[in-house]
């Protein structure tokens, strides 16, 4: 008989319980997701967007928020400080697009809000669709659809997962944000009509609206904001102290029927009742993010989100964040007070869940859609660089620069002058400079015989002679991925890289412009976004549920990321044309 001492007896059974355990340790290391299981997968997936949100906006206000909106988020959920869209431009659609496709625009083909179509010769929108009806507004409403949305969303995917019983519904004052983030699969998607003063949707989802819808709408939930007073939230010392002024020079908001840039805001348009001019006034102000959480509660209510074992998805964006911002400016009093009021809507969107559903059934995902910059009034009486690019020289110097190039002899009529391509904007004929794309009539090169990439070389260096003008990308550069060669070496060159990731060659245009920093045209507003920079890119990103570690984590992250940890979290197959990663530094939990 074989003697085993007790001290070889306990390392043999150590040994032992190690081979034992051990496969099982290195599968929950290899699968974090395992932090939730099948079992208890969560019944919601709730998405909050303010549109406009730069992450700074944490820090700079996180103090005065209460302990039940963003701050409760903060303190339970996980938080990436260094969240950066990676696509240019950083608009409104390919930043919705992103968030739940958890892919660029390169792969999901938003490349803005709108471009020229080629095939038509017409202004599109992300989500324009003359085959489709506005379902509860007006006849100025235009139709529109998901259809040109060309990757899946994680919602289309749980849809699929579950035989179509999850739920998928997406809500906004903007179509393109209630819509995109929803996917092409979704329920629903409803927006607010700023000609109606009501929320609508489209017979892409359904031939008439839902009962409830038409309820809400019959109760007409904008009119009661008609007079309201926007005042300040805190004492008007606070706001001096966190961000000036009221009514600095550079905050120059121009004619604004029956407003001024000063506190308190009287929110009218200029009517005397009720109608279109307040309707869209109304967004200009946190009445409008009222309307969007009165509409989520009621949604929530009305179709039994959360109700069962299969998940649903609901995304909500709050839209009149970015209208204020784009208004008064990032640095503004309606800024902060406008982010103040939106934690406070936030906590009673939260409190609302909990009490329906239980967070601790739900997912919940913050983020912007992207951020914003500076007026360029405030960026020079700072000191910085930057201002307003003219854009009508940019085209002047371009059309020189192309006649000189092919019509050395100056022949009259120039046949370079349908060089250009030409789209028709509501009516008007207009030459294709949109989203810093310069688009070319292909046709006629080919006619002339016009070699495609050096009439693109002539366009960017011309455009590089106007102030502003940083940089060029041309459409045969990054079809051959030139700009992602060039972000390779040991100096990662982001914007190149965000430059790539935006472009989609049925879509966008022979020459890619990028600004100089605090750079932009647009004189119909005071601040905007849209640039590769920091300030357009960096937004929060915070996930709170079970199964999720909470803390500041410190590796970079982009919204692209969502949708695969969602995907990993729900067990289900990840969107189509995915290109995040599965946020795995959170998803350390106990099964």
């Amino acid at each position: 008989m074989l003697l085993i001492s007790p001290r070889t007896r306990i390392s043999v059974l150590a040994l032992l319980l190690v081979s034992l355990l051990a496969p099982h340790y290195l599968a929950a290391a290899q699968q974090p997701s395992r932090a939730v299981s099948s079992s208890t997968r969560p019944r919601l997936v709730l998405l909050i967007v303010a549109d406009q949100f730069r992450y700074d906006y944490l820090e700079r206000f996180g103090d005065l928020f209460g302990e039940k909106g963003l701050k409760r988020l903060m303190r339970e959920g996980a938080s990436w400080i260094e969240t950066n869209y990676d696509h240019f431009p950083t608009y409104t659609a390919p930043g919705h697009a992103t968030l739940l496709t958890g892919a660029y625009p390169a792969a999901n083909g938003i490349v803005g809000n709108d471009w020229p179509d080629r095939d038509t010769g017409k202004k599109v929108s992300s989500v324009s669709d003359e085959t489709s009806l506005v379902l509860g507004g007006s006849q100025a409403d235009t139709g529109a659809s998901p259809r040109r949305l060309l990757a899946s969303t994680l919602g289309d995917e749980l849809r699929l997962s579950t035989n179509d019983r999850s739920k998928v519904i997406g809500i906004s004052l903007k179509d393109r944000a209630a819509i995109l983030p929803a996917g092409r699969h979704a329920n629903a998607a409803y927006w607010y009509s700023p000609h109606a003063g009501s929320m609508v949707s489209s017979d892409y989802y359904f031939k008439e609206l839902p009962a409830w819808v038409a309820k809400f709408n019959a109760q007409r939930p904008a009119d009661k904001f008609f007079k309201a007073k926007w005042e300040r939230l805190l004492p008007q010392e606070e706001y001096q102290k966190r961000a000036g002024a009221d009514s600095p020079p550079w905050e120059d908001i121009g004619k604004v029927a029956g407003d001024t840039n000063s506190f308190p805001h009287t929110i009218t348009g200029g009517a005397a009742e009720p109608g279109p001019a307040f309707y869209n006034e109304v967004q200009f102000s946190p009445f409008g993010n009222e309307i969007e959480l009165s509409f989520a509660k009621q949604t929530i209510e009305a179709e039994g989100l959360g109700r069962d074992e299969d998940p649903d998805v609901l995304s909500i964006s709050f839209d009149a964040n970015d209208y204020v911002g784009h208004r008064y400016g990032p640095y503004s009093q309606e800024v902060m007070d406008i982010t103040l009021r939106f934690d406070q809507q936030i906590a009673e969107l939260l409190d609302f869940v909990d009490s329906r559903i239980g967070l601790g059934n739900t997912i919940v995902v913050f983020t912007a859609d992207h951020g914003v910059a500076p007026i360029p009034k405030q960026v020079l009486a700072s000191g910085l660089a930057g201002g307003r690019a003219d854009y009508a020289e940019i085209q002047r110097r371009v059309r020189a620069a192309i006649s000189a190039r092919y019509n050395p002899q100056a022949k009259s009529p120039d046949p370079t002058a349908d060089y250009f391509f030409r789209y028709d904007d509501a009516g008007t004929t207009t030459d294709a400079i949109i989203n810093n794309n310069i688009y070319f009539n292909l046709e006629a090169l080919k006619r002339d015989r016009v070699e495609v990439e050096d009439i693109e070389r002539v366009a960017g260096e011309a455009a590089l002679t106007v102030a502003g003008v940083a940089r060029y990308f041309t459409r045969g550069q990054l079809l051959r991925g030139g700009a992602l060669a060039s972000a390779t070496g040991s100096s990662v060159d982001s914007v190149a890289r965000r430059v790539q990731h935006g472009f989609f060659a049925r879509r966008s245009g022979n020459v890619i412009l990028v600004m100089e920093p605090y750079t932009y045209s647009s004189n119909a507003v005071n601040a905007t976004h849209g640039s590769p920079y920091s300030y357009d890119t960096h937004v929060p990103l915070i996930i709170r549920g079970s199964g999720i570690a909470g803390g500041r984590y410190f590796q970079p992250a982009t919204p692209a990321d969502i949708a695969p940890t969602l995907a990993a979290i729900l067990r289900i197959q990840a969107p189509s044309s995915v290109t995040g990663r599965i946020l795995l530094e959170a998803l350390g939990g106990k099964e």
